[in-house]
């Protein structure tokens, strides 16, 4: 592992809503946990902390440079497995499998030690090349998007990924300036055209960009209707969203969910919990997490 990741690691992550999460999933000695955005462990290390030794667990992520950190934290421990691959593609093979768990995490932001490294291209704040794979082994990067797509892709993913109302003159402007390749460059063309009102539109450029790189709306449709053949009866799920777009997807799928004599899950938040008023990370602001159970 190298001097950075360490670094990344023991400095810089700092899970999320960590005391709600456990609280949510309860843990007990010897029960399963499925973590299907495991990063760097911090969120599996205060789980396991409760579930003992003899739990088994399951971590995912699809980014190798977390698994290199993952497998050496949990080294000592021979019932956690690690699967290199993205959420929906670990939760449906799993359930193929007939793999079920007494409790399952979702967090599905972008972590910290992304953002922190300038190398990753996350952060309009630190200059480096413009990438945002979670996974580096796939090959397109902001870049070829900002690059390759026409007016009215580029438009869309803006509009539709970013709440941008001035996306297609957005547009416009990125092709008449392209061809981009650092982050630098990006942050220069978004303040020319928006000027003094550049900090709040860079969030959302950057979190359109980074969400068409990596499919996640995709993703996170693939994965809601599968949670139920995860989750052991009485089993728990945990769904931590940083944007309105993720958010409304796990919202409007909980209460489909939990409605009616087939319902399959029951709410264990009424009202989503907050960052902004239950973490003291500045990272946690944008944070709603969301519970259920599985019906007995």
């Amino acid at each position: 592992m190298t001097k950075e990741i360490k670094t990344h690691q023991n400095q810089h992550h700092h899970p999320v809503l960590l005391e709600s999460v456990v609280e949510l999933l309860a843990p007990r000695p010897g029960q399963s946990y499925l973590d299907l955005t495991a990063g760097y462990g911090g969120h599996t290390a205060a789980v396991l902390k409760q579930a003992g030794d003899s739990a088994q667990a399951t971590l995912v992520d699809r980014d190798p440079q977390a698994i290199a950190v993952l497998k050496e934290r949990f080294a000592d421990n021979k019932n956690v497995q690690l699967i290199n691959t993205d959420f929906a593609n670990a939760a449906n093979d799993l359930v193929a499998g007939g793999q079920q768990y007494d409790m399952v995490l979702a967090d599905l932001g972008v972590s910290s030690p992304h953002l922190d490294n300038a190398h990753r291209g996350f952060s309009f704040s630190r200059a480096g090349p413009l990438d945002m794979r979670m996974d580096q082994r796939q090959s397109t990067t902001a870049a070829d998007i900002l690059n390759d797509s026409s007016t009215q892709d580029l438009a869309d993913i803006f509009y539709r990924y970013g709440e941008l109302k001035s996306s297609r003159r957005l547009a416009q402007v990125f092709i008449a300036e392209r061809p981009f390749s650092t982050t630098e460059q990006l942050v220069e063309a978004v303040s020319e055209i928006f000027k003094w009102q550049a900090k709040r539109v860079l969030p959302q450029v950057f979190q359109a960009l980074r969400i068409a790189v990596n499919d996640e709306l995709h993703q996170v449709e693939m994965l809601l209707p599968l949670l139920p053949k995860l989750l052991k009866p009485g089993g728990r799920v945990v769904i931590i969203s940083f944007h309105s777009l993720e958010d409304r997807l796990v919202k409007q799928y909980f209460a489909k969910s939990t409605f009616g004599l087939d319902a399959k899950l029951r709410l264990l938040t009424k009202k989503p919990i907050k960052g902004s008023q239950h973490d003291i990370n500045p990272r946690a602001r944008s944070a709603i997490l969301r519970a259920a159970v599985k019906q007995k």
